[in-house]
């Protein structure tokens, strides 16, 4: 559900509502009993993409060019993701 704020007209009351889609655009102000005071506002979300992802790995844009030489990373001789840690140990522990 978005977060909506609204302020009052008459008096200059703020509030912030968790409400949904089909709600009201106005409604009556608390602080002063205007009614139909309070009117919903444009404001800035808090949307950002940070970090890796879609967005950041090129998704949005054109096809990074393949070298010939490019290959996948080859798994680590253990099978497992790492080497040396206790659960996957190095086959040169064994």
């Amino acid at each position: 559900m978005p977060l909506y704020e609204y302020r009052c007209e008459s008096c200059g009351e703020l509030e912030e509502k968790l409400e949904g889609f089909s709600a009201p655009v106005e409604h009556a102000c608390e602080a002063c009993g205007a009614a139909a005071g309070m009117k919903r506002q444009i404001s800035r979300t808090a949307f950002n993409l940070a970090g890796g992802g879609w967005h950041a790995q090129g998704y949005s844009g054109p096809a990074p060019d393949k070298k010939a030489g490019d290959a996948a990373p080859s798994p680590s001789p253990s099978g497992g993701g790492c080497s040396g840690c206790p659960c996957h140990p190095s086959s040169k522990d064994n």
